[in-house]
């Protein structure tokens, strides 16, 4: 297992050894001790083409995430929204197959979604936090001034998604 840093502090990307053959292929995904909090909360999700969830957040009880995808391909993008951080307002995005060698750890107080690249996909996540519906937050998955580069053409979204709020009203609501 090999830690890949970022330009975003702590959000890491897990490099693991995939051993193949002709039955298919076993990855381990997490040996190391990443963290100095646990992975609490485990999440499964299964998506349709062209779908996509997010970018989602918690203002209270904030989630670190480690995203494993067990099947298909996604773009995962994270938000920094750490108001002290050099990279506030920047986003990360990287795409994710099943049978990619890595995971990826994204820490507190940024928001997540990703697009379902493949005909499905399904994400298997451990997060450091409980779920907090009272604080569940939405960051707009096209605001302009984030830029996110989706590719998706006609994306499937939930109503919460569609109704997230932009980057600026974020940060009023953040204070910072």
């Amino acid at each position: 297992m090999h830690i890949e840093k970022t330009k975003f502090k702590d959000l890491i990307i897990l490099r693991s050894e995939i051993f193949k053959d002709n039955r298919g292929f076993f990855k381990e995904i997490n040996k190391k001790k990443i963290l100095k909090k646990d992975l609490i909360f485990d999440c499964l999700s299964h998506s349709k083409k062209n779908t996509i969830r997010g970018l989602h957040f918690q203002t209270k009880k904030s989630q670190g995430k480690f995203i494993t995808v067990v099947q298909g391909e996604i773009l995962d993008v994270a938000v920094d929204l750490r108001k002290n951080s050099k990279t506030c307002g920047q986003y990360f995005s990287i795409r994710i197959k099943q049978d990619s060698n890595f995971s990826i750890f994204i820490p507190e107080n940024f928001a997540h979604g990703f697009a379902c690249l493949s005909k499905t996909c399904t994400l298997y996540y451990r997060c450091t936090n409980y779920r907090h519906k009272q604080s569940e937050t939405t960051l707009r998955w096209n605001d302009p001034d984030l830029n996110i580069k989706w590719n998706i053409q006609k994306p499937i979204l939930s109503i919460k998604d569609k109704n997230g709020f932009s980057f600026s009203e974020v940060k009023k609501k953040l204070d910072f």
